[in-house]
């Protein structure tokens, strides 16, 4: 983790989640700032901004992040098969039991199908989780995206809005798996740069979060003040279900508390970069977008204080991670 500690980390992400809530509200106040700048529709920011973000992760990666499939073999697959059972089986159920608009409910449904968040690593860190799982899980979640994702959406979502199978799973590789070979190739190529790089690619991936919130929030803000609150709970209860599922789950199959903690993490926590970037694709980011700009700051909350609680119940394989 580059010599970071749990208190920084911790400190980190709360400074984040703060700077989250702060540009949702001046989205809702004064949107003309995050709507487009001298005729430029910022919404077109956001599919770059992924890929900025992307990229930092591929710098900060190495065939190392592997390793964990030979080492953890069963806790890597039962990471990965709980990733995208857990989560689009929830908002599948979740969207069909709230009264959504039905592009509303396809972007509940569209952050389910999502890989998992990069946030997931820095939360498993302060929980004293299994980090080299961690990491692993969210490499192979997210590179198995492209074609898991779609899929996934024309099964559960195809009710609500008509799904291109093949142009999503184009653009996701185009949104996050050129970027990540890019950054992969960046750190090969530049090794003695990449302290450097990886104590700058967090904060910009930071202030990318922040400004694509930012601009989905005040793109949609019509249908936000309309189902805002139903929406939040939404996704509230399907970021804290996919915590206790996945931990659980984790459990049911054998898995120790450490690496448990681990899968909790990383079910709960979703790309919703990713999903917003594919909501701006579909030309309908003022609605499908909405689950993925709330979810953002949500899970980051629920993630942090989560994180927070297990720092405090360390486990005695902490310094050791069990190979599963």
């Amino acid at each position: 983790m580059h010599g970071e500690t749990s208190t920084s980390s911790s400190y980190r992400n709360l400074l984040y989640t703060l700077l989250i809530g702060v540009a949702v509200v001046l989205a809702l106040l004064f949107p003309g700032l995050f709507t487009e700048v001298g005729g430029f529709p910022l919404k077109k920011l956001i599919v770059p901004l992924l890929q900025i973000i992307m990229l930092g992760m591929g710098t900060t990666m190495s065939l190392a992040d592997f390793e964990g499939v030979v080492k953890q073999p069963k806790a890597v697959l039962i990471g990965v098969l709980c990733q995208f059972t857990i989560m689009p089986t929830l908002g599948f159920v979740l969207a069909n039991s709230f009264s959504f608009p039905p592009e509303i409910a396809a972007g509940v449904v569209l952050i389910g199908c999502s890989p998992s968040g990069l946030a997931s690593n820095v939360i498993s860190f302060v929980a004293k989780a299994n980090v080299p799982l961690s990491i692993t899980v969210t490499t192979v979640a997210t590179l198995l995206a492209p074609f898991l994702t779609p899929a996934l959406m024309t099964l559960l979502a195809g009710q609500f809005i008509e799904i291109g199978f093949w142009k999503m799973m184009v653009e996701i590789v185009q949104m996050v798996i050129l970027p990540i070979a890019v950054g992969l190739v960046l750190n090969r190529v530049f090794r003695k740069s990449t302290v450097f790089i990886n104590g700058v690619m967090p904060l910009i991936s930071m202030g990318g979060i922040v400004l694509i919130v930012a601009i989905i929030t005040a793109a949609g803000r019509e249908s936000l003040l309309n189902v805002g609150w139903a929406l939040a709970l939404c996704v509230l209860i399907h970021n804290l279900l996919g915590f206790a599922l996945g931990y659980w789950s984790a459990r049911l199959f054998g898995l120790n508390e450490q690496s448990s903690r681990t899968i909790a993490i990383e079910v709960g926590l979703q790309n919703a970069g990713l999903a917003s970037g594919l909501a701006v694709q579909m030309g309908k980011v003022a609605t499908v977008g909405l689950a993925p700009a709330l979810f953002g700051p949500i899970m980051n909350t629920t993630g942090s204080l989560l994180g927070t609680y297990w720092s405090q119940r360390p486990v005695n394989n902490q310094q050791r991670p069990v190979n599963n």
